[in-house]
């Protein structure tokens, strides 16, 4: 499950972005027909799952205290505890280039960490209380095919991916991905793929990719992209607000210097499971305002040498379970709300 690493558009955007390009019917006659219209289609489309991916997105997470154990090698620590822990999260989308068979984007990403936490230390009678503020930044630049294979519509997608902090750039990163889209209609759309993540640091380097939406006589829609998040749908409010209750996948990363006195560069990487419930409304016809909460859950937080993997760390947390809210507001012209699903 370590493909947290994406962080946000690639992870999120990229290795999905093959899902997006649904037609209405499964001929590929008809999908040729209506070429001209699948960079319009993958935009909309992605934009429509993904705050993450639209023209510009902003957000701002809160996680409720908890409390977490921790190894540092092979050495338990006592458990100590997380007091605050607060995200900002900036993203922005542009698609230069659209032709009938080809699409040229990019992406500009931003996310800040502010945490406090109460460490305790063994055979020391006070804590000591740590605070902290980390900046993590990214960008990437992404080309996607629209082709077929095997008589089924099929998207090859690269992105070439930079990231680091406020101080330094630190990494070069690829992903690719491949996806077939297997059926196409006006009830249900069904896609298989792989991604190729192409990155020292990556303790997977190949993960299989599906996505699966179905829409009910009831109005309800199942929505599955998997690894990244299942969700079970429905329009309300005359289709201007839209109701979810799954789950879905999210990472924090960053970058530590200096620490214990040494020139040594690490990497914190922090997978998390958030099930709970999404609320989406449309503001006028070009914003969206989104509301989330429920549990996080993160199996583990991980510390290692930059030129090390995810496999090796240095030292890992186990967080408990404990409570967070997200609000954000983003603005999305390919907004479906407010029409038939």
């Amino acid at each position: 499950m370590n493909m947290i690493k994406r962080t946000l558009v690639t992870l999120s955007m990229l290795a999905l972005t093959a899902e997006c390009f649904a037609q209405n019917t499964d001929s590929i006659s008809k999908a040729r027909r209506d070429s001209l219209n699948l960079p319009k289609r993958l935009v909309t489309t992605v934009a429509d799952k993904f705050a993450i991916t639209r023209p510009l997105n902003i957000e701002f997470a809160h996680a409720a205290p908890y409390s977490y154990k921790s190894e540092r090698g092979n050495d338990k620590l006592p458990d100590s505890k997380v007091t605050k822990f607060e995200q900002t999260k900036v993203s922005a989308n542009f698609n230069f280039i659209k032709r009938k068979t080809w699409l040229l984007g990019a992406t500009l990403g931003y996310r800040g960490t502010s945490a406090e936490a109460e460490i305790v230390q063994p055979g020391v009678a006070e804590n000591i209380i740590l605070k902290e503020d980390f900046h993590y930044l990214f960008s990437a630049v992404s080309f996607t095919y629209f082709s077929t294979l095997f008589k089924k519509r099929t998207f090859y997608s690269s992105t070439i991916l930079v990231d680091g902090s406020d101080k330094h750039f630190e990494r070069v990163k690829g992903i690719f991905t491949g996806t077939m889209l297997l059926k196409a209609n006006q009830k249900t759309r069904m896609t298989v793929g792989v991604m190729l993540n192409i990155d020292p640091s990556a303790q997977t380097p190949v993960i299989p990719t599906f996505s699966y939406e179905h829409k009910f006589n009831n109005g309800l829609i199942a929505d599955i992209v998997l690894p990244r998040s299942m969700y079970l749908r429905k329009f309300v409010l005359k289709n201007n607000g839209r109701v979810s209750l799954g789950m879905e996948l999210d990472q924090t990363t960053f970058y530590l210097y200096n620490l214990e006195g040494t020139n040594q560069k690490y990497e914190y990487r922090q997978l998390d499971i958030n099930p709970g419930m999404v609320y989406e409304h449309a503001i006028g016809k070009y914003f969206m305002l989104t509301a989330k909460s429920g549990m996080k859950l993160t199996p583990n937080g991980r510390l290692f040498r930059k030129e090390d993997t995810f496999g090796d760390p240095l030292y890992q947390t186990k967080p408990d379970p404990t409570f967070y809210f997200n609000v954000g507001v983003s603005f999305n012209p390919f907004s479906v709300f407010g029409k038939k699903p």
